[in-house]
């Protein structure tokens, strides 16, 4: 998934001792930790280091005797696996943890990338069933044993407008469908493929409009595939990044995009969207969860894997969950089980009573949650995106 931070920081292109907790011993049972620090490579391609880069940085603080230094990078989600199989096949490998959302998760997965983190090294993490949120353990379900899910939440899709210009938001398929004939190359979604609201959109939509198996994009999606070809014919281009939606949506080439509660809450947090913006479900829709996992590819050194556990465990107690609350970036972010906002530093608090909306906790309490696809349907659901209705019009 793509969630290219739009802050302050990127736009456009609790004590870290006390967190620590007892997870991170198992590891050095299995794997000999190093005798001298190391450096790591953390290469971020879901925007989840704004989430986490604290995090991160207090287990450097915590464990000099382990980390060096780490150096965080950002890629497009799409052309990061290439590079790793490339560095794989010439037995060099320079990538020590992948930050991923579903997209180079499953990617990954389809090309044996991951070293299969859950299973082959249960023992050096905290038990994750018992320490997910229920939404966080399904996600953690479908990375197959090969990611750990670090940020969760209940994501899209749903609809965000400018009351300006839309007077009467579209509450059903159909009448977004022709609220776009009326209004040609008013509205915008991004390529699913590098894009959390584009893909939760084309994923929801098999719920909203009664598909014969959303869980199938090549043979349950007829009216899907059928729908998204319609509205294709009314939309300018798809970008490549969700951002570029937002900041249309923000200076007004676009009137309503397609958004999550993440995209929602912090573009207007930061000023890329104006404050009153507005959201809109469309009937008999259903939340598509999302979330974002930390990944190791094959090749990593046994003395920096036996690191990355320790450091994951560290990432995957409350005191540092309690980061992902950021500015709504991913709201609500936390993956584990009792991390409340108050635990959240005071400007993510902040943040969130401004820019947050009261009816999201309803929202999340009453539609049902269903998981994104595998990660074998989800490439197949990219590709027949790409090739049949995104065609000419990609951007950016």
């Amino acid at each position: 998934m793509e969630r290219s931070r739009l802050t302050r920081r990127t736009f456009v292109g609790g004590t870290a001792a006390a967190a620590s907790f007892a997870f991170g011993a198992p590891a050095q049972g299995q794997l000999a930790l190093p005798k001298s620090p190391v450096a790591l490579s953390i290469v971020d391609v879901a925007g989840n280091l704004a989430l986490t880069q604290k995090a991160f940085e207090n287990y450097r603080k915590a464990k000099p005797n382990l980390v060096s230094r780490i150096t965080f990078t950002k890629a497009p989600a799409p052309e990061l696996p290439s590079k790793i199989k490339a560095q794989q096949d010439a037995n060099r490998v320079d990538i020590d943890m992948v930050l991923t959302g579903n997209d180079a998760l499953a990617a990954g997965i389809d090309q044996k990338l991951w070293i299969a983190i859950p299973k082959e090294h249960a023992g050096a993490l905290p038990k994750l069933d018992d320490i997910y949120v229920e939404g966080a353990r399904k996600m953690q379900g479908l990375a197959e044993g090969q990611g750990v899910v670090i940020a969760y939440y209940p994501s899209g899709p749903l609809l965000e407008y400018m009351p300006t210009k839309v007077r009467s938001a579209p509450a059903t398929a159909e009448e977004l469908l022709a609220w776009a004939r009326e209004n040609k190359n008013r509205f915008m979604y991004a390529r699913p493929a590098n894009s959390g609201p584009g893909r939760t959109f084309m994923m929801g939509l098999p719920y909203i409009l009664g598909d014969a198996n959303p869980k199938d994009p090549l043979k349950g999606w007829e009216k899907t595939w059928a729908y998204l070809k319609a509205l294709g014919e009314n939309i300018e281009y798809y970008p490549t990044g969700t951002g570029a939606t937002m900041k249309e949506l923000g200076e007004g080439s676009r009137d309503m995009i397609v958004s999550t509660t993440g995209w929602d809450i912090n573009p207007r947090v930061i000023g890329v969207v104006p404050k009153e913006a507005k959201i809109q479900t469309i009937k008999g829709w259903h939340w598509v969860t999302d979330a974002h996992y930390m990944c190791v590819p094959k090749g990593v050194a046994n003395e920096k894997l036996a690191v990355l556990l320790d450091m994951m465990s560290f990432l995957l107690t409350p005191q540092q969950q309690a980061y992902t609350y950021d500015e709504g970036y991913f709201y609500p972010g936390p993956a584990v089980k009792g991390v409340t906002l108050d635990m959240a530093p005071e400007e993510s608090q902040k943040a969130i009573k401004e820019f947050g909306r009261p009816e999201y906790e309803q929202l999340i309490a009453s539609a049902p949650l269903e998981t994104p696809l595998d990660p074998e349907p989800m490439v197949q659901a990219f590709r027949r995106w790409d090739e049949e209705v995104g065609g000419q019009k990609r951007k950016g």
